[in-house]
């Protein structure tokens, strides 16, 4: 039988404790938007200590240059403009692009 690594089982607990973290930033951030910031803080806190990647669904729900949770409406802009998804953040002004596919 093939024994599981100890480094393996930390990366999947911090996968799940990550996934954790985005729900409540997501149940909390109409009520306390500041701790759905610290929340999304602690989850890139944890990708970092575990070397584990971002899933893709969460990477695109907070500002990478002053760590926001983004509410569309409320702190992202979202627009399609000449083949990309253009992300603009409302509190650093801070956008991202993202090419669509053709």
């Amino acid at each position: 039988m093939r024994k599981v690594s100890e480094k393996n089982v930390h990366r999947r607990i911090a996968l799940e404790r990550i996934d954790r973290l985005f729900e409540l930033a997501q149940a909390i951030f109409s009520r306390e938007p500041a701790l759905a910031d610290r929340y999304v803080a602690i989850a890139r806190k944890i990708q970092t200590r575990f070397k584990v990647r971002m899933p893709r669904e969460l990477k695109g729900r907070f500002c990478k240059k002053c760590g926001a949770y983004w509410a569309p409406g409320k702190t992202v802009r979202i627009r399609t403009r000449e083949g990309k998804v253009v992300y603009f953040c409302l509190r650093c002004k801070g956008y991202r692009r993202i090419p669509t596919k053709d």
